[in-house]
């Protein structure tokens, strides 16, 4: 990343199979450390993923996702984990017709109260 430009956060959503619920929670506790490794080589900062239901949501944080996935695409830790993973995995689904795009951000509760932290 430039120091002009922002991260991009891109959001993503999969749908698992079903039955495969406990199974892809295991398999995410800990991503393999050559993938993390791997992600962080290609400007990927974060990586959260929230379940509900059959439905995963993922939000990346990164420099240039498009440049991220192309170059993770043949990338040996991307490869194994994509067979690993993927039995867990149904579909993605992205916005209608407009592929994978950056997420573009519209509010926050802690931008609009000005605080970074919670209040208990």
């Amino acid at each position: 990343m430039t120091a002009k430009s922002k991260p991009q956060r891109v959001a993503l959503h999969s749908v698992l199979r079903a039955g495969h619920i406990d199974g892809y929670r295991q398999d995410h506790a800990r991503v393999p450390d050559d993938l993390a490794e791997a992600y962080q080589q290609v400007g990927i900062y974060e990586w959260e993923i929230w379940r509900s239901g059959l439905h995963i949501f993922h939000l990346v944080t990164c420099d240039d996702f498009d440049a991220a996935m192309k170059a993770l695409e043949t990338h040996p830790a991307n490869d194994a984990w994509m067979a690993s993973i993927g039995v867990h995995i149904d579909r993605f689904e992205g916005p209608d017709g407009e592929g994978l795009i950056p997420s573009e951000p519209l509010w926050t509760l802690m931008g609009q109260l000005g605080t970074s932290q919670r209040k208990v």
